[in-house]
């Protein structure tokens, strides 16, 4: 099991990302991509990490952008698994363009 770490924590460590809003410990970023064809293979390939690590986003799509949300419901706050997904995220996103 992932140890809670908490979003600030966790904003130290990743660039572009922000806090949650509300009462929850999240984290949250916005991918915008050239068309739908770019943001649904960054989707995919999130997915397949995703599921290597047992540790699903929260997102929503709509043709080129991609909102997503991570946080760890096992320990109910963000953990090191966000921090992973969320490099992972950011450097797949970078090879896109």
């Amino acid at each position: 099991m992932a140890s809670k770490i908490g979003a600030d924590n966790a904003l130290q460590q990743v660039k572009g990302w922000t806090a949650g809003p509300g009462e929850r410990d999240t984290i949250k970023k916005t991918f915008k991509f050239s068309d739908f064809k770019t943001a649904w293979g960054f989707m995919s390939a999130v997915a397949l990490k995703a599921e290597a690590m047992d540790h699903h986003p929260e997102w929503f799509n709509v043709y080129n952008k991609v909102d997503v949300t991570l946080t760890t419901h096992d320990v109910d706050g963000v953990s090191v698994k966000d921090v992973e997904l969320a490099r992972f995220m950011d450097a797949f996103a970078a090879k896109l363009g």
